[in-house]
């Protein structure tokens, strides 16, 4: 069973930077398409950033200019640099893959990780 964990949230002042990572595990024979969401207390989980197989990468406008999504095929992880950090980037950021275990493509997300930006 493949499973996606994020780590690298936290507390931190605006301005501040958090580097999340996502490392997915199990029986895995093929990655495409990952990515990050974010879901802000009372609003809906929304599109942050993805990233293809072959790197190329997608920003929401809140993200672009501020936030870096890279990957690790190696190491079956992506990562997400937020740098100048609103309190508006408050939220729990999830992460999410196209996955292929050797039996079918799966659309799978992780648990999530608390970011919190607050002086």
């Amino acid at each position: 069973q493949v499973q996606l964990v994020e780590s690298g949230g936290g507390l931190v002042q605006p301005g501040g930077s958090l580097r999340l990572s996502c490392a997915a595990s199990g029986t895995i024979r093929g990655i495409n398409d990952m990515g990050w969401y974010r879901q802000a207390p009372g609003k809906q989980r929304e599109f942050v950033a993805d990233i293809s197989k072959g790197e190329n990468t997608n920003y929401a406008a809140s993200a672009k200019g501020r936030f870096t999504i890279s990957r690790d095929n190696a190491k079956n992880t992506i990562y997400l640099q937020m740098n100048s950090l609103k309190p508006e980037d408050t939220a729990v950021y999830y992460c999410n893959g196209i996955i292929y275990d050797g039996h079918s493509w799966d659309d799978l997300w992780g648990q999530g990780t608390q970011v919190t930006v607050s002086s």
